[in-house]
């Protein structure tokens, strides 16, 4: 149970099956477990690993709650993708899915969280995670490496093409 400290978390969103749909709802879901502060655009990307699927779009998301991390993950991330007929193929873990959420950032701090890392490592290695997260709070100093969310998002602009914005697809109205 939280201690009813209020909790400033960045979510990394992504999804392949109906995702102008399923993104949009999961952020809806998400604010039943605090407020939803702020949504990224749409970035889509090509699969990685599984390049036999359609193209992710992904996306960002930072809200405050008064869950730990741990409740976040397993109670509050788990009903969400239960709710969105999320399923785990145990032989590829790139495969489709109709949403993924994943704790990126939680406040400041260093955790793990079964095999998750938070920070999730995934913001030093792909573009379709750091430029989101960017977009949310560009000077957020990242607690283990000490740059800022612009300046990770800023190595992946020679493979810009590889992550294009999708306007069309639009998250939350705040």
């Amino acid at each position: 149970m939280s201690d009813g400290t209020v909790n400033r978390v960045y979510l990394a969103l992504g999804s392949n099956i109906d995702p102008e749909q399923n993104l949009p709802e999961a952020v809806r879901q998400l604010s039943r477990f605090g407020r939803v502060l702020a949504v990224s655009r749409v970035w889509e990307t090509a699969p990685v690993g599984l390049t036999n699927q359609p193209n992710f779009l992904n996306a960002a998301a930072l809200m405050e709650t008064p869950l730990t991390a741990c409740e976040l993950r397993l109670q509050a991330i788990a009903e969400i993708e239960r709710l969105l007929h999320r399923t785990r193929d145990s032989r590829n873990k790139n495969a489709a899915r109709t949403i993924d959420i994943d704790i990126a950032l939680f406040n400041c701090e260093i955790l793990r969280i079964g095999h998750r890392k938070i920070p999730d490592p995934n913001i030093l290695t792909r573009a379709f995670v750091a430029i989101p997260l960017a977009e949310l709070d560009a000077d957020y100093v990242h607690p283990e490496n000490g740059r800022t969310l612009a300046q990770i998002a800023g190595d992946f602009k020679p493979q810009a093409s590889e992550i294009q914005l999708r306007p069309d697809v639009v998250l939350l109205e705040i």
